[in-house]
């Protein structure tokens, strides 16, 4: 018995022992864990907002398109063919966005909601040939401005640095051209 209460700190010894590599173990493992999921899903927002600013883009893109050619003496089929195509980049843009509004922050979904409406005002705009008292210049300033609160509020929420601020650089080479 003197020779097992002898041994007793040692067995107790390596029991705390054995429980605290257990336990570091699973902290460890935990953490990684933790890391691991985190950069899968920074990984999957990054997917998710770049397609939509690729889809946004392009119903934008089409937009400007349409408006280039609202002046035009005829413009017949071409402007049909013409919201065919708005119509296709608005419906890739509708499905890109539960994308972000499925893994989007808050920050990042208000801005990229704020930046959709303004290329809505410019949608509606041109299907309804309103070149008559809508300012196009406003508009396409906003929706850059726009654009440019989304990919801030993006690049906060991944935790990315620096700034990508094309608005005024837009507006710039605009005014100069």
């Amino acid at each position: 018995m003197d020779a097992l209460l002898g041994q007793l700190p040692a067995l107790v010894g390596v029991l705390v022992g054995t429980l605290g590599t257990v336990l570091a173990t699973h902290v460890a493992e935990r953490s990684r864990w933790s890391r691991a999921q985190s950069v899968r899903w920074d990984d999957r927002r990054v997917e998710a907002y770049a397609e939509y600013a690729r889809a946004l883009k392009e119903v934008s893109i089409v937009t400007l398109r349409l408006r280039a050619a609202t002046g035009a003496p005829d413009p017949g089929p071409d402007r049909q063919a013409g919201l065919a195509l708005l119509a296709e980049a608005e419906a890739e843009r509708s499905k890109a966005w539960e994308r972000v509004l499925l893994l989007g922050d808050q920050a990042t979904v208000t801005a990229a909601r704020d930046w959709s409406d303004a290329v809505r005002d410019l949608r509606l705009a041109v299907r309804a040939d309103a070149a008559e008292g809508f300012d196009w210049e406003a508009g396409v300033r906003h929706m850059d401005t726009c654009r440019d609160r989304f990919y801030a509020a993006a690049r906060a929420g991944l935790s990315v640095g620096g700034a990508v601020a094309q608005a005024a650089w837009l507006a710039d080479r605009n005014a100069s051209a």
